[in-house]
């Protein structure tokens, strides 16, 4: 077993083309012998947003704190608040943003361990 407090995770800036203001802390992941998926969680500041990108494989969210949009491949911006889950299925472009202009948009992101 592994508890750990996220305090303590290590928080990095998501440097991938596209990014801008975005962070991310991995407390439990394969290197922790999790069986089957990863959890990553994600701070995008006010004004930030994550790349727009896909990949093969899925994304489950938790929405932890402020307000955000998941903006889809045709541009259309699905809200996303506290408390709010969010499926992205394989291969479905899109991106995370930040919708509050003073609030960091928290969230927490389970992906297929083998892709983190």
């Amino acid at each position: 077993m592994k508890v750990i407090s996220l305090s303590a995770v290590q928080k990095v800036k998501v440097n991938m083309e596209g990014a801008k203001d975005a962070w991310k802390q991995i407390p439990l992941s394969r290197e922790d012998g999790a069986p089957v998926y990863a959890y990553r969680v994600f701070t995008v500041d006010p004004g930030g947003f994550t790349p727009y990108h896909q990949h093969n494989y899925e994304h489950m969210n938790f929405i932890i704190e402020g307000e955000g949009e998941l903006v889809n491949e045709s541009g259309e911006r699905k809200p996303l608040k506290a408390g709010d889950f969010a499926l992205v299925n394989p291969n479905e472009k899109h991106q995370y943003r930040n919708a509050s202009p003073d609030k960091p948009f928290i969230m927490i992101c389970g992906v297929p361990k083998e892709f983190e």
